[in-house]
């Protein structure tokens, strides 16, 4: 099988602080031409941080996009020049005020792969210490201890809608042999 679809043209409609946006003409496998929209996103970090009694760090806060305030592992935009471990270490330190050990990869996720570049890196660990939290300029989220068994019902039970929040909760519990 072919599949592949080769680029013949680019060209950005938008080029925002987060998002970058083309409009790409691909050649298909057929030799037929089609139009692809691309959203061009620098990626992302999500933390699953457990503490001693078993319970998972998560931020409520409210997404815009949605208008709707959610319940979300801590996570956050990966910065430029930096990898994902730093990144989720920094992330979890902002906005719980958390330090983790023993991090674990629990692998990448591409939240919405038919037109979005984002690629999102879970990982685990076990919360060491809590120092204060450091929240960004314009950031503003309340910090809730879950346990573990709760947090894979909540999933389960549809009360947790965001991808990455889901599949890094199901990781862990399988990890820790929880399911």
């Amino acid at each position: 099988m072919k599949l592949y679809e080769k680029t013949l043209q680019s060209k950005e409609m938008f080029n925002g602080k987060v998002v970058r946006v083309t409009l790409d003409t691909v050649a298909l496998e057929d030799g037929t031409q089609a139009s692809r929209e691309v959203v061009e996103h620098p990626g992302g970090v999500c933390v699953s941080a457990l503490t001693e009694d078993e319970e998972l760090l998560f931020v409520r806060q409210f997404r815009y996009p949605y208008k709707e305030i959610l319940l979300e592992l801590p996570a956050g935009k990966l910065e430029k020049g930096q990898n994902p471990l730093e990144n989720g270490k920094r992330e979890l330190l902002e906005e719980t005020g958390a330090i983790g050990r023993e991090y674990m990869t629990l692998g990448k996720l591409y939240p919405s792969p038919g037109y979005c570049g984002e690629i999102i890196h879970l990982y685990f660990c076990k919360i060491d210490r809590f120092e204060r939290q450091q929240l960004d300029d314009g950031e503003f989220l309340a910090v809730e201890k879950i346990p573990l068994k709760k947090a894979v019902e909540m999933v389960l039970n549809n009360e947790l809608p965001d991808a990455k929040t889901q599949t890094a909760i199901l990781k862990t519990a399988m990890l820790l042999g929880k399911l």
